[in-house]
């Protein structure tokens, strides 16, 4: 199991508590230093069963400097959604976690992250 958070956001700090608490073996990622690119975008959006623009966080500055509440949100605009969460990780939703079946779930409730924890390997 892996856990995109950003150290600063209190929900991520909330999920790796719960995750803590109830024993779970994962891997923490800090997604603003270690930043995914294209690819790895597009196999957790495949893990989450969402599209780039579900997991843009569009009230951030860059997404209004890029304008992205304005782009198409179809498959024809897919590759530019994402090249942006590349290029500007900030704008990614957290915390992302990457369950062991392959799933994943954007943690953000107690709900959320105990649904990885039952989808992951327990110590």
């Amino acid at each position: 199991m892996e856990i995109w958070i950003n150290p600063a956001c209190s929900k991520c700090r909330g999920a790796l508590g719960l995750l803590d608490a109830e024993g779970a073996s994962y891997t923490v990622r800090r997604y603003l230093e270690d930043v995914p690119d294209a690819t790895e975008i597009r196999e957790v959006l495949t893990r989450l069963g969402l599209e780039p623009w579900d997991i843009t966080r569009t009230q951030e500055a860059a997404a209004k400097e890029l304008g992205l509440k304005e782009w198409p949100r179809d498959e024809a605009s897919r590759d530019r959604w994402v090249g942006a969460l590349a290029a500007h990780p900030k704008l990614i939703q957290r915390p992302i976690i990457t369950a062991d079946d392959g799933s994943a779930v954007i943690g953000r409730t107690e709900e959320a992250v105990r649904d990885a924890l039952r989808r992951g390997e327990r110590p």
